[in-house]
């Protein structure tokens, strides 16, 4: 897997992607749940699936947080157990499981290092009581998610799945420019393919749906207004530099649509929406 993802980064979007995720589509997954579930988070990053999801599921649970860089797990289970503790909870902290109590029951959690790109063979899915994943699947190509379809025969839910949609106000005569420039970039191989980009989302309902999975999806949209201003120099600067990186000969505009993006957003004068979906796949009755 050749892209990686910087835990600041990881950092600053985790408050935006838990209030994105759409709560009616999680409450059906927990519900299709059983007692004491193991969960297998694919890309986990430094957990903040698990931070939005363990609350939410209570009771004992399991987690297996599985990701291709090793210090983002290590950061990861250094920022759950800071999470934990300022929740009150104990922790138990043992050489390859991170045992939180809490009032509802114990949750465990572990890490295995994994090339995402190696899978589903390669990973212990079938064991799993479900399977999940965040801001993975417009990331990856046609061929790997239909393995990962393939492999599955337990409820897989996806969050944060990016569609293509954006809306920036006020409107801007680059902006239209600029989107065709990241949808572009959106197809790049990150490692496991030519990547599916804003087609990640009819690629899986397709996927599942084709081995008798019921699959559901809902916006999870992120919402920035003018408080999110981090979060808005952060997006205007990835969207000047991949714009760049396609169309350098327009340096000249597109700095200036990055200088008056950033005074915009300085001001409190800019909104910004990008658009998301939450999937869920449940399989057929046995």
């Amino acid at each position: 897997m050749s892209d990686r993802f910087a835990a600041d980064w990881l950092s600053l979007r985790e408050p935006f992607d838990a209030a994105a995720r759409d709560a009616a589509l999680a409450q059906r997954f927990i519900a299709a749940l059983p007692r004491r579930p193991w969960l297998i988070d694919l890309g986990a990053g430094t957990g903040s699936l698990f931070r939005d999801l363990a609350p939410r599921i209570g009771g004992e649970q399991h987690w297996t947080l599985i990701d291709a860089d090793a210090a983002l797990l290590e950061e990861g289970f250094n920022v759950i157990a800071a999470w934990a503790v300022a929740r009150g909870y104990e922790l138990d902290p043992g050489a390859d499981t991170l045992a939180i109590h809490t009032p509802s029951g114990v949750w465990r959690i572990d890490g295995e290092l994994h090339d995402l790109a190696d899978m589903p063979g390669q990973l212990p899915l079938a064991a799993a009581d479900a399977v999940v994943c965040s801001a993975l699947l417009d990331l990856v190509s046609r061929p790997w998610l239909d393995a990962l379809a393939g492999a599955l025969r337990q409820p897989f839910y996806a969050t944060l799945t990016a569609d293509g949609r954006d809306v920036w106000r006020p409107a801007h005569a680059l902006d239209r420019r600029l989107r065709a420039f990241f949808r572009r970039d959106q197809g790049r191989d990150k490692g496991f393919g030519p990547a599916l980009g804003p087609h990640a989302v009819a690629a899986a309902e397709a996927a599942f749906a084709a081995r008798g999975f019921a699959v559901a999806t809902a916006a999870s949209d992120w919402v920035m207004d003018a408080d999110a201003l981090a979060m808005a120099h952060a997006l205007i600067g990835a969207l000047g530099e991949v714009a760049l990186r396609w169309e350098p000969r327009q340096a000249s505009a597109i700095a200036a649509w990055d200088r008056l993006r950033h005074r915009q957003a300085m001001r409190g004068r800019l909104a910004i929406r990008i658009g998301h979906r939450d999937i869920l796949a449940l399989p057929p009755a046995e």
